[in-house]
């Protein structure tokens, strides 16, 4: 039972890991565009802001398991397989990112205007304000918005395994539901809950580090 539990986390780490990184990559873009190109950011654009705000809302209303399915082509195309680890990273990242995006667009909001007037008024140009004035400020609720959505991403994890991507929601379903095997299934939950725990309060004691710091 120990082998795979353990196996079973690695492979919910690889898929949750790899898709969150992905995500991050993907969503923080996403959010400094829909906050720029607001009627009150540094760079108006009333179409780009529409899109954009469009496209992710579309995303977010699909639920995780008819998303999954539904981009199956997709995943079988970038990654060559729609079954296993690899193949659930797919549709995490593409669930996570505009979730992410969400989040961290609220914390980019929360910056105080005065100080992006400041810049601006010293002359700084939109790349500076963004990475000197808008990202510094923001970073402590980025990384709580992070942290919620990596959370999300391991409760989706366990779904995608259910449905054949590995991890501790395969070994659940196989072990636990379809084999009427009580132990496993208490032994999984057991671990989802160490490691959620363990991700919660690890992005708590970061952002409140970073925090400490701009004071």
């Amino acid at each position: 039972m120990l082998e795979l539990l353990l196996t079973g986390l690695i492979d919910t780490l690889i898929m949750v890991g790899v898709s969150a990184i992905l995500a991050f990559l993907l969503g923080l873009p996403i959010a400094l565009v829909l906050v720029n190109s607001s009627e009150q950011g540094i760079a108006p654009s009333f179409l780009t802001n529409l899109s954009l705000g469009w496209s992710v809302n579309i995303v977010r209303a699909i639920p995780f398991l008819i998303l999954m399915v539904a981009i199956i082509p997709a995943t079988r195309m970038i990654v060559g397989t729609s079954y296993g680890v690899w193949a659930a990273v797919v549709p995490l990242t593409l669930a996570a990112t505009p979730f992410f995006a969400r989040i961290a667009e609220v914390s980019l909001r929360e910056v105080d205007p005065g100080l992006i007037e400041a810049a601006q008024a010293i002359g700084c140009n939109r790349t500076q304000i963004i990475r000197y004035v808008l990202l510094p400020e923001a970073l402590p609720g980025i990384i709580a918005g992070f942290t919620v959505t990596i959370v999300t991403m391991i409760n989706s994890s366990a779904i995608a395994g259910a449905i054949g991507a590995g991890g501790l929601g395969d070994i659940a379903y196989r072990y636990g539901y379809q084999r009427f095997d009580v132990q496993m299934m208490v032994s999984v939950i057991v671990v989802l809950v160490a490691l959620v725990m363990l991700v919660q309060a690890t992005g708590d004691s970061l952002a409140q580090w970073v925090d400490k710091r701009q004071l």
